[in-house]
């Protein structure tokens, strides 16, 4: 399952809100990334997160499987968008 969602924060992915992605991510008992242009993170890992820094505006995909996966993406495309 995927989602594309553009991102929002006009500081785009700062700190604070990796951290509340990460948290988030890791709540479900799935495999989830982010793919952004040619490089794709571990939603539960912080410094792969912050390595992309994404400014606002751009668009990225949420992938996931497992169980709960369509949950994981609809609470993590929430923070993002």
């Amino acid at each position: 399952m995927e989602k594309e969602v553009i991102v929002k924060s006009t500081t785009g992915l700062h700190a604070s809100l990796a951290v509340k992605i990460v948290q988030t991510a890791s709540k479900y008992a799935v495999n989830i990334e982010l793919h952004y242009k040619d490089k794709v993170v571990d939603l539960k890992s912080i410094l792969g997160l912050m390595s992309l820094a994404i400014p606002q505006g751009e668009n990225v995909r949420i992938v996931a499987s497992g169980q709960n996966a369509e949950d994981a993406i609809k609470d993590i495309s929430a923070i993002l968008g």
